[in-house]
């Protein structure tokens, strides 16, 4: 029951995220950076002609997927300045300095670490191959 006596809606009881899709422009370019740079293993991977689009599910390591897709002529992303929507994909890691240094062994450009001032845990962000924005979080120093 609610204050005012009304029967209480139904919560719902969320277990986490299941997956992010992402759209590319270039699916073999954003293929190989979300498996070879992002190290992202295969789960499926599948092409479906009717759509002439493929679909790739990759796997991160807590059970979250990642979809990444290709269809023809994606309109392009609005980022900057910011648009509403889903603003950028967050990625946990356990060592910052060495997950910045692997982003750069591939030619990643990664923007300074900075410290979260209301978590005390850092930061960077960098972007894939069609300039979404991906945040990196690491443990508080």
């Amino acid at each position: 029951m609610t204050a005012s006596g009304a029967p209480a809606a139904p919560t719902l009881r969320l277990l986490g995220v299941h997956h992010v899709a992402i759209i590319a422009s270039d699916y073999a370019r954003s293929r190989h950076f979300y498996t070879e740079v992002l190290g992202l293993p295969v789960v499926h991977e599948h092409y479906r002609t009717e759509r002439q689009s493929h679909k790739l599910d990759l796997q991160l390591p807590d059970g979250t997927q990642l979809e990444l897709f290709s269809f023809p002529n994606p309109p392009p992303r609005p980022s900057f300045p910011e648009a509403r929507g889903l603003r950028h994909l967050a990625l946990r890691v356990a060592d910052m300095d060495a997950s910045v240094a692997a982003l750069a062994a591939h030619g990643v450009a990664v923007e300074p670490v900075r410290v979260d001032p209301f978590t005390g845990a850092l930061f960077t962000f960098f972007a894939d191959p069609d300039g979404l924005p991906i945040e990196l979080v690491g443990p508080a120093p």
